[in-house]
């Protein structure tokens, strides 16, 4: 039996324990039926950031703004790493302009930044936008490291 990973829902925050090997499954909420990946960023909040950022899974957060042109050209680049490279990893975006006291926490200067973490630690950040074969690079460079 594999060793199980455990991995906040999308929808509702909880988290659910589910076999390593069996990720590519994907699998239910115990908690809401919804399914835990959804092939989509996940909107991160002030609420439901510190639950999804312990979790099991590497998360890739977009820090971004609805008025910064930049990351309106990274969002379909966001978008496809979703689709992409869920279960191995949750995609995530964070408005910096609704939260910004975890951009603050996470020293964010520019946008957009993307940052990468494992179990609520801090493994790999760049700033600025990059098209989706840069964005593969530098991903499989920082979950390498």
């Amino acid at each position: 039996m594999s060793e199980a990973l455990h991995i906040a829902c999308p929808h509702c925050s909880s988290l659910n324990r589910v076999p390593a090997d069996r990720l590519s499954d994907g699998g239910k909420c115990g908690r809401c039926g919804q399914p835990l990946f959804a092939g989509r960023p996940l909107a991160l909040t002030a609420q439901n950031f510190e639950r999804h950022a312990g979790s099991d899974l590497p998360l890739l957060v977009d820090f971004w703004a609805a008025w910064c042109g930049p990351c309106r050209m990274m969002a379909p680049v966001i978008d496809t790493a979703a689709q992409e490279f869920e279960p191995r990893l949750r995609v995530a975006k964070l408005d910096t302009e609704a939260e910004q006291g975890l951009a603050a926490r996470f020293g964010i200067r520019s946008i957009p930044t993307l940052m990468l973490l494992r179990k609520g630690r801090e493994v790999a950040r760049t700033a600025g936008a990059m098209p989706m074969p840069q964005l593969k690079a530098w991903l499989g460079q920082a979950l390498s490291a």
